[in-house]
């Protein structure tokens, strides 16, 4: 028998070793969430509840012997998902514009790199931020602040939207209002005890606290015309050692948010389920017509709104860093994302359209076109929103549901001016010579219209009160 080289064993033990290496592998996914601000749902919660990114981590090629180290760990601000992510205990985090611009600084100044990868939800005009006031204040407008003591969490996007309202009144910050920073958590209590005169926050709070029947909304962030969003950021080393698990929690997102659109009220009560934060205000972002936009391409609104939160960011003395938004903004992994899910980013790209609402109207069978006054109930115990052409029929089938025993989780409406969806019992109305009624976030855009109309400016309870005589009087 001829013996081998000595060099042949060596190298075979060497290939046995690397292989094993490979085998051996394990890859960590660190995703750091945020629960409870619902909109951001199709990039944490949903994937992580429904195990979608299972379906989509590569396994063939250089990931064929890879084991996965899922890791989920929820937050509930920004912060603190930086820190960990600076300190590479993530790799992946969920957060707004303003503290995602601040993940980029802190990791600038670590030397390292993070890139905003998708934004989850939306608004061009800034929806999804607003300011509440207890319930029994006599302020009914921004303007009726001057003087007043507003809190809001600051560095967070709720507090550029608040900034840029006392700009537009021509005030000065601690000259004209008093700012001070307070966590949601905390200003549902100030406000319960009046020790502020109103708060300013990001999604879901301002709804959050009008549905618990805290505070009534005054100020809806699309006032101010400045985009908003949630989205995902990821550690730029991370991105470039393995693009295709940035690409597979992509598509798990892309998924969620298809999922979400196929049945948002199934998917708004688990989420109740997981945070606590009720169905109806989490449908009231993530439903069709909703406050935001679910949209995950990079709008160029989106890119100006980064640029925006460096920018006052800067001003706030929050950060020194000059971030590159061309840089810092990376489309190219959610763009593959869609190419493999086989969807159109050009075309999603282009599309600026809420989600649409199909449905018929329940009292007349037919289908809804005209969306301006639409009015939908939700009955506990039914898996469909109700959809109405109008608010008055809407609120007329309220005691017909009460007579049945019926118990409703909420009733919507929306701004007869904007299209603004809102909770129906925080609205203010129009009432016409006919008893049609149109629906307004604001007492002075209510009053204004019924100038124009000689309508008469009604509450919620007497807007139902009289909405069953009127509808069967026509």
């Amino acid at each position: 028998m001829k013996l081998r080289h000595p060099i042949f064993g060596l190298l075979a033990l060497a290939l046995l070793a690397t292989v094993g290496t490979v085998r051996a592998e394990t890859i960590r996914v660190a995703i750091g969430t945020q629960d409870t601000t619902i909109n951001c749902a199709a990039g944490g919660l949903l994937i992580r509840e429904l195990h979608l990114l299972d379906k989509y981590l590569p396994h063939t090629g250089r990931y064929a012997h890879v084991t996965y180290d899922v890791q989920w760990k929820d937050f509930t601000s920004g912060a603190p998902i930086t820190n960990e992510m600076v300190a590479g205990k993530l790799d992946f985090g969920v957060m707004a514009d303003f503290p995602g611009s601040l993940n980029g600084a802190a990791f600038q100044k670590a030397g390292k790199k993070s890139v905003f990868i998708t934004v989850l939800s939306g608004s061009i005009d800034g929806s999804g931020n607003g300011i509440v006031v207890p319930l029994d204040s006599k302020i009914h407008s921004f303007a009726d602040l001057k003087g007043k003591t507003i809190s809001v969490p600051f560095a967070s996007t709720s507090h550029g939207m608040l900034l840029r309202a006392i700009a537009a009144q021509g005030w000065k910050q601690d000259v004209d209002v008093n700012v001070i920073t307070q966590a949601p958590e905390v200003a549902g209590s100030a406000l319960k005890a009046g020790r502020i005169a109103a708060h300013a926050d990001f999604a879901p709070f301002s709804e959050l606290f009008e549905y618990r029947g805290i505070a009534r909304k005054i100020y809806d962030g699309s006032q101010s015309h400045a985009p908003t969003f949630h989205g995902s950021l990821v550690d730029a080393a991370y991105a470039k050692q393995y693009p295709e698990v940035v690409v597979a929690y992509l598509r798990a997102a892309l998924e969620a948010n298809r999922l979400l659109t196929q049945d948002p009220e199934k998917y708004s009560l688990m989420i109740e389920k997981v945070t606590g934060i009720e169905a109806p205000v989490d449908y009231l972002y993530l439903g069709p017509l909703g406050l935001q936009t679910r949209d995950l391409t990079w709008k160029p609104e989106y890119r100006r709104a980064v640029a925006t939160a460096i920018a006052t960011l800067k001003l706030l003395k929050k950060t020194d860093v000059d971030l590159n938004v061309d840089t810092f903004v990376d489309d190219r992994f959610i763009r593959e994302a869609f190419k493999e899910s086989g969807l159109d980013y050009e075309a999603a790209l282009k599309n600026y359209a809420p989600e649409p609402l199909v449905a018929n109207d329940a009292v007349t069978g037919k289908p809804i076109r005209n969306f301006k006054d639409v009015a939908r109930v939700w009955v506990v115990n039914e898996s469909k929103v109700r959809s109405y052409d109008k608010p008055a029929e809407a609120f007329a089938s309220l005691k017909t549901i009460e007579r049945s025993d019926g118990k409703v989780r909420a009733v919507f409406v929306h701004d007869h001016t904007s299209g603004l969806e809102l909770f129906a019992k925080q609205a203010w109305y129009v009432r016409d010579a006919h008893g049609g009624l149109a629906a307004f976030l604001l007492k002075s855009s209510a009053d204004a219209y019924a100038r124009s109309t000689a309508g008469a400016v009604v509450d919620y309870a007497n807007a139902t009160s009289g909405a069953t005589e009127a509808v069967a009087a026509r």
